[in-house]
């Protein structure tokens, strides 16, 4: 019966958002700037016209700004081993706000 549910049986499927956490950012969004589908206009009842990001382009940068905040915590921590100190008491990425 194992087998049979393994053939034709449903499974849970992974969310979508464990596959693009395993590309680079910097292509995603370069991908996404190149198609064209970084903004989309939005034209107001006054007649201006709005320059929207997408979901897609906004989540691409916070992955990307995610990955170097943890590149440059790891550098960090790396000078302070180097140098033997202690990492200082003030958080150096406390000016950059948190994801």
């Amino acid at each position: 019966m194992n087998y049979l549910n393994k053939m034709y049986g449903r499974s849970k499927q992974q969310p979508a958002l464990t596959q693009a956490s395993d590309k680079n950012p910097n292509r995603v969004t370069g991908g996404l700037k190149g198609q064209g589908v970084d903004t989309f206009t939005m034209l107001g009842e006054d007649g201006n016209t709005k320059e929207i990001p997408t979901i897609a382009y906004v989540r691409s940068l916070e992955e990307q700004l995610k990955k170097k905040k943890i590149r440059f915590r790891t550098i960090i921590n790396a000078q302070f081993k180097i140098c033997d100190k202690a990492p200082p008491t003030i958080n150096p990425l406390a000016s950059i706000p948190a994801t």
